[in-house]
């Protein structure tokens, strides 16, 4: 069984849609970065920790996953208000922008990490577009301050990598490394790849 250490709707949605079997276990961690920490580094930490503080039986494995947004270097998580959402917003409009999302898996004593990047362009917005999807009140508990699945589709001009990476799972990054947990039962029988 997996257990998803998150309690993001959109994560539950994007297992749930690709048939997967799930149940709900999370708990808070400290979502501070570390001084000069990359984000890459940054995001497989924070899913390390939040599937590691998540108690589970012998059978089960837990998914803990982070998402953060890169422009100009500078991540960003979930908007603090519905201004800090018209900053981002505004920062996003008009280029291009990273999503990166990392993902840990455990079983008993094992531990994978590993991470994912998408690359999004958005066309550009008026400040009276930007105001409004601010105003939305969609952005608000979302890194980078949009939902690609949402309102903000209709200013996605293409993306590079998992469109389920942008929404906060990289589904298919997740499944290949569940399925080794689920049918090889020691690290030592593990294959490199299915």
């Amino acid at each position: 069984m997996l257990v998803l250490a998150s309690q993001s709707p959109r994560r539950s949605e994007i297992l749930r849609q690709a048939g997967i079997s799930f149940t709900v276990r999370a708990v808070p961690v400290d979502e501070t970065p570390l001084p000069g920490e990359p984000p890459e580094d940054y995001v497989q930490r924070l899913a390390e920790w939040k599937a590691l503080a998540i108690a589970s039986a012998p059978d089960e494995v837990v998914l803990g996953a982070d998402t953060t947004v890169v422009v100009d270097n500078e991540m960003l998580g979930k908007p603090a208000d519905a201004a800090d959402a018209r900053r981002m917003i505004t920062m996003l409009a008009g280029r291009r922008h990273r999503v990166i999302t990392g993902i840990c898996l455990k079983r008993g004593a094992e531990t994978v990490r590993d991470w994912a990047v998408t690359e999004v362009w958005f066309a550009p917005m008026s400040a009276v577009e930007i105001d409004a999807y601010a105003a939305s009140g969609e952005p608000m508990d979302k890194a980078g301050a949009y939902a690609i699945q949402g309102l903000a589709s209709k200013y996605v001009e293409k993306i590079e990598g998992c469109y389920f990476n942008v929404m906060g799972l990289p589904v298919a990054l997740v499944y290949r490394h569940y399925r080794r947990f689920k049918y090889f039962t020691n690290s030592a029988a593990l294959p490199r790849s299915l």
